[in-house]
């Protein structure tokens, strides 16, 4: 739906294009970042821990009342305007950028908040299937825009809930809290440590001299597909085994190690590696979190390191392409450490990288891939950003 080449300038004046003028005070303005997760995947879906950020690249939602009850949303990017009556707000084809629209209306309505209809324009520069969260980031912009025109207010957590349930629920994408959980309440210069289970959580100040480097793989993942359903479907098959043997059990976050390997025979090849992933995952998490607060950046990148070996060889969410990315950053002076980052399956690996290290890491991993791959790739050296937020 979005693309890097467009910015808050230019989704007002297609709003402007599209809607012409406006009351006094209208249309508003708002912006949500994208995420980077620095380490935790697939871990939130399970109940444990995650530890995202959220960064300097944006969904932008320009919006107006309407005095009828239609939603009138232009999608700048690929130059669609969709209209939805938020009497009728159906399911439609699986995937599709309406039903992540339609699905925010949605989840405020099942909450029994009475939305107004209104002409939105949005665009953003989050690439798509990047594991970067375009798509929570267009829901939480979304969701804040339609509410505050509606004259609601809501507590972020519950935002970022109702948030969750439209992609889960309406769209049919069973993702865990982190995206919408981070992209609702982080803070500028700061990583969220989140428990997934409780949802507690705890802002950490992110080291001057680590900077975030994010680099495309070109290869577009899609959430809603099968193979990360899949990877659900196996986790929940682990618990569902290991619950014979331990007795109230609910989630992957609450098995050990030593549970796991006590009671591998009850559990096929594929099972057991899905969840030796999550629980060392876990645990790894916990271990960043020391890491970052005791500015340990040698050991919060071996841990990154860790996380993406795990995902290569125990979830096999890689690809060739993800891991030529790590083990080209690995290569360079000043790289601390680097995974696939997301759900996988394609997207984005994220480097951590000294401050000073940054644009040469970039440039060399830009030429090297581009010389085996025949293609340069994107790549953005990440600057921490708030949450969603009106703008205008």
């Amino acid at each position: 739906m979005m693309q890097q080449e467009q910015g808050p300038e230019t989704t007002r004046l297609e709003f402007d294009r599209a809607f012409g003028g406006q009351g006094e005070g209208w249309p508003r303005m708002y912006q949500a970042p994208a995420r980077i997760n620095i380490i935790g995947e697939h871990t939130d879906y399970n109940g444990g821990f995650v530890l995202p950020s959220t960064i300097d690249l944006h969904t932008w939602a320009v919006i107006s009342p309407r005095e009828d009850r239609l939603l009138q949303v232009l999608d700048i990017t690929a130059k669609q305007l969709h209209s939805i009556d938020l009497e009728k707000l159906e399911r439609g084809e699986k995937g599709q950028p309406i039903e992540y629209l339609k699905g925010v209306a949605w989840a405020l309505a099942e909450e029994g908040l009475d939305l107004r209809g209104c002409n939105v324009a949005i665009a953003g520069n989050i690439p798509l299937g990047g594991g970067l969260s375009s798509s929570a980031s267009l829901e939480l912009a979304l969701a804040l825009a339609l509410l505050e025109t509606a004259g609601f207010g809501l507590d972020r957590k519950k935002l970022a809930l109702l948030c969750q349930r439209a992609e889960v629920e309406f769209v049919g994408a069973r993702c865990g809290i982190m995206d919408q959980f981070a992209i609702a309440m982080c803070a500028q210069g700061r990583a969220m440590m989140l428990d997934c289970l409780s949802q507690d959580h705890e802002l950490l100040v992110i080291p001057p001299d680590l900077r975030f480097l994010v680099v495309h793989s070109g290869v577009r993942h899609r959430v809603s597909t099968g193979s990360y359903n899949a990877r659900r479907e196996e986790c929940d098959a682990a618990v569902e085994r290991l619950r014979q043997v331990v007795p109230g059990l609910e989630c992957l976050r609450d098995v050990t190690e030593d549970q796991l390997e006590t009671h591998r025979e009850l559990l096929d090849d594929i099972i057991y590696r899905r969840a030796r992933h999550v629980i060392r995952e876990n645990n790894r998490v916990l271990a960043a979190r020391e890491a970052l607060v005791n500015n340990d950046l040698e050991n919060l990148g071996l841990l990154v390191n860790q996380s993406h070996a795990s995902l290569r060889d125990d979830f096999e969410v890689s690809c060739d392409e993800l891991d030529r990315l790590v083990d080209i950053a690995l290569g360079c002076d000043g790289v601390l450490g680097s995974r696939m980052m997301g759900a996988g399956f394609g997207g984005c690996t994220i480097s951590l990288v000294r401050a000073g290290s940054a644009r040469q890491v970039a440039a060399s991993i830009s030429e090297q891939y581009a010389r085996e791959f025949g293609e340069t790739p994107w790549m953005h050296i990440a600057a921490s950003t708030p949450a969603v937020n009106r703008v205008s």
